[in-house]
């Protein structure tokens, strides 16, 4: 059988990351969260993971910041990773936007679990 798609999750609300969990792992999708963009890049640094979920306002480091570290990291097995941004204030912001600040897709908080699970298979397939 094939090993479970691994997700890191950048998200300070822990209600948002207990129910992004609960729907991704229906799905057999592993997930490991942090609460802010320095977690995230301690994490990326010691594990391997197939896609990131990143809240843009997190406390310490933001999603944009932590996505453009990512970026420029020299790996690219890492530097690669699909990151699709989470935000409730995705009208501040056009889809070029987004991409120009690194982030593959985004999703509108609150989020619509169905559009979740989609937007993810759709980078994981």
């Amino acid at each position: 059988m094939n090993n479970p798609k691994k997700i890191l999750v950048g998200e300070d609300s822990s209600v948002i990351i207990n129910l992004t969990k609960s729907i991704l792992s229906f799905e057999n999708y592993q997930m490991k969260a942090a609460k802010n963009g320095k977690q995230v890049l301690e994490m990326l640094e010691k594990e391997e993971f197939d896609l990131i979920l990143m809240d843009l306002n997190m406390p310490v480091m933001d999603g944009a910041s932590c996505t453009k570290m990512i970026r420029e990291l020299d790996e690219p097995t890492k530097s690669k990773l699909p990151i699709i941004a989470i935000s409730g204030n995705m009208h501040n912001y056009t889809m070029d936007e987004f991409r120009r600040l690194g982030f593959d897709d985004f999703i509108q908080k609150p989020l619509d679990y169905d559009k979740l699970l989609a937007t993810v298979k759709r980078f994981l397939s």
